[in-house]
């Protein structure tokens, strides 16, 4: 059966489906990680490195990785927001250096995932395993290709079809040859080894860059499915990791997103690290971007409200099958859940009504409302962890 099959089986040598191997991404995906972990270093020890290579590095890491959450995620996926043709054509160029297969490809996997998500048709099923969910699924095909029939709206757009029919050559020519060149004539200009310098930009600024770039993406299918926190709902795997955050520009808030997938924000409170979408922010400041679509702060919050009172509620229960646990202890708890309660209900009726309610009465809820999951916490709630 499909569902019991995982990548750690598939690579018992003798259960390999060799007929599904996807061999072409296979050898690139291993190829890039064998060079960059062996070719990096012997670079680094024979050559060094100077501060234009780790410009370069730097440079198109960034660009890379923006063009993954800002372009493909945020706005191709989601439609979060509207872009001009100028953030449209940088963020499918830099894309395609992803090699991450093309923007109309990628959009469909992942709008599957949503639609499917922890399901047989998820793309990246995080209850196949975590390996299948991180990188298995791209090397292995274990039935045949759905029709794209989820991205209909973007064939109409002419960029992202132009990308999905030279997205390789893009790739090539933008992520490989050209930091290749850009090595070779920086130490040309300085009057050092052209083949170094070459070998630098293609090693740094082109493999390693690669790699950086997509376990990045690819920690956000299994990592953020696997460990983390679940403020806002746990009928889902996907989870908040502010450490996956820093390291994907802001999209490790993955128990957010997944409940609030259209919203430009990932990471929606104001101190949690998101530069994707102060990078969105500030296009629409200077009018690049447009239609930026954000979730009203009561919905938020209602969700934060459904999910701290289910989990007391637990809790509850537990405490009182349990002999040993004080009253006093419960009776807090009990406590506790009606006051939630019967906030969720005055909440729930005022967004239902369309009814604003003051930022001071959204906030004494919200403080309470963690307080709650604060104290779950301390008494070893494991849904809270």
């Amino acid at each position: 059966m499909l569902r019991r099959v995982t990548f750690t089986t598939l690579i018992s040598m003798y259960r390999i489906p060799f007929d599904r191997v996807n061999w072409t991404t296979s050898a690139f995906l291993i190829g890039t990680a064998v060079i960059a972990v062996i070719g990096v270093p012997i670079y680094l020890i024979r050559v060094g490195i100077d501060a234009f290579q780790i410009a370069m590095f730097a440079f198109f890491l960034i660009a890379t990785m923006m063009s993954i959450t800002l372009g493909y995620h945020r706005l191709f996926s989601h439609l979060s927001f509207k872009a001009k043709k100028p953030v449209k054509l940088f963020t499918l160029v830099f894309g395609a250096c992803a090699f991450e297969n093309s923007c109309l490809d990628w959009v469909s996997d992942h709008r599957r995932h949503h639609k499917h998500v922890d399901h047989d048709d998820d793309p990246y099923d995080i209850s196949k395993g975590f390996l299948w969910a991180h990188i298995g699924w791209l090397i292995f095909k274990l039935r045949p290709e759905p029709p794209m029939d989820n991205v209909n709206d973007l064939r109409k757009d002419p960029l992202v079809m132009w990308q999905h029919r030279y997205v390789h050559w893009i790739g090539l020519v933008v992520g490989i040859i050209i930091p290749t060149a850009l090595g070779a004539a920086w130490n040309a200009w300085q009057g050092g080894n052209v083949w170094h310098g070459a070998l630098g930009g293609f090693l740094l600024a082109g493999i390693a860059r690669i790699v950086v770039a997509q376990h990045c993406t690819f920690f956000i299918n299994s990592l953020c499915h696997t460990i983390g926190r679940q403020p806002y709902s746990t009928g889902h795997s996907a989870r908040d990791s502010a450490i996956m955050a820093f390291l994907t520009f802001g999209e490790g808030y993955h128990n957010y997103h997944h409940e609030f997938q259209h919203d430009y924000r990932n990471g929606v409170k104001p101190w949690q690290w998101d530069p994707t979408k102060w990078t969105i922010w500030l296009l629409s400041k200077i009018g690049l971007v447009e239609g930026l679509r954000r979730v009203p702060e009561g919905r938020i919050l209602l969700a934060e409200m459904r999910e701290a009172r289910a989990r007391a509620e637990r809790h509850l229960e537990r405490l009182e099958a349990m002999p040993a646990a004080s009253s006093a202890a419960r009776e807090a708890l009990a406590n506790a859940v009606e006051k939630l309660t019967a906030n969720y209900h005055e909440l729930e009726k005022a967004v239902a009504d369309r009814v604003e309610l003051s930022r001071n009465v959204l906030r004494q809820w919200q403080h309470e409302t963690r307080a709650i999951m604060r104290e779950l916490q301390r008494r070893g709630d494991p849904a809270t962890v």
